[in-house]
């Protein structure tokens, strides 16, 4: 009796998305005409043009090393989650090169689950019994990443002014890791306790909610282990300073009156607005985030809007520098990492 009405369903669904997606589309292009409209191309222009590029080219290396970084930082979580697993370097830095390539074509966060079903094809056993390991030691990262950005927040509060003062800006980013950690611990108690409510859909959600943070749980295991815990944590931080360092070589390309501090803001602002991306690499948004921070340190609009373009050309160019030779030694190609992959593909074949 329902089988008929699924392909209904899926067809009414899809004709739904597109439809979001068009108006999305039409949305975006209404505000990048307008915002075209008020900005001074010319000034633009003279910006880009003069902009020195050995800063540049230096900005693309260390933005290129910070990737190796954060490979390296994920192949000691992986050791410490998959101590039985053979876990080989070459598979490791493939995938996430192939995953930050995923995120700079592709609209949406599709890289980080592109990188799991990347290596976890690649390592020694069933995919499907080693993709849950794999996504929660992407999950230790990401915890990683939010020390990183309440390093970053505390950077920048310090030197601006808020109407709460320094202090509760700085709370405020520590927060959100703070809050993540304490889901993910106590999450499984509370939902075991919800699995005993009356109510069968409930029994039901808190039951699948606990087996995911079951699973986010076993991605925390590498910071119970110091010989890989205290590497994971210094290599992705590192790899954090990089990217640091390189949003300011940009700054110097194009001679902007900021310093480290106006560095470090940008970068809290492009990772915070690039949580819900709506097009490829954030284009659009990514520029408004660099004009808005630099506006805050008295740039103008022209050279805050040329800084965004180069800073994104940067991570773009690193992405399929180093990306398209992984894809292409893993044998895929860019159909295979689309976002509308099935499980039949052979991204995802055992």
């Amino acid at each position: 009796m329902g089988t008929p009405e699924n392909p209904t369903r899926r067809r009414r669904w899809g004709a739904r998305r597109r439809l979001g997606v068009l108006v999305l589309a039409i949305v975006l292009a209404g505000l990048v005409v307008f915002a075209v409209s008020r900005l001074d191309l010319h000034g633009i222009g003279h910006a880009l043009t003069t902009a020195k590029p050995g800063w540049i080219a230096l900005a693309v290396m260390l933005m290129m090393l910070s990737l190796f970084l954060r490979a390296s930082s994920w192949h000691q979580t992986l050791r410490a989650a998959l101590p039985d697993t053979p876990i080989r370097w070459p598979p490791v830095i493939r995938a996430t090169m192939i995953g930050v390539m995923a995120s700079a074509v592709f609209p949406g966060r599709v890289g980080e689950p592109t990188r799991m079903l990347v290596l976890a094809r690649d390592l020694d056993g069933p995919t499907r019994r080693l993709l849950p390991v794999v996504a929660g030691t992407v999950f230790s990262q990401t915890l990683i990443n939010l020390l990183a950005l309440a390093i970053l927040g505390g950077v920048t509060f310090s030197s601006v002014t808020l109407p709460g003062g320094s202090t509760a800006g700085i709370a405020s980013v520590l927060a959100v890791p703070v809050a993540v950690v304490a889901v993910v611990v106590g999450g499984p108690r509370l939902m075991t306790l919800a699995q005993r409510s009356r109510s069968e859909r409930v029994a039901r959600w808190a039951n699948t909610l606990e087996r995911l943070l079951n699973l986010a749980r076993q991605g925390l295991r590498v910071f119970a282990r110091p010989r890989y815990g205290a590497s994971a944590v210094a290599l992705q931080l590192l790899a954090w300073t990089l990217q640091w360092l390189s949003c300011y070589m940009v700054i110097l390309a194009l001679g902007l009156d900021a310093d480290l501090t106006a560095a470090a803001a940008i970068l809290l602002a492009v990772n915070v607005s690039a949580i819900l991306p709506a097009t490829p690499s954030n284009v659009g948004v990514f520029q408004a985030a660099c004009l808005v921070v630099l506006s805050a340190y008295g740039v103008g609009a022209a050279s805050a809007v040329a800084y965004g373009i180069i800073l994104q050309a940067v991570e773009v160019v690193t992405a399929l520098t180093l990306g398209i030779p992984a894809l292409l030694a893993e044998g895929l190609s860019l159909e295979d990492i689309r976002p509308k992959a099935q499980p039949d593909q052979p991204l995802a074949q055992d």
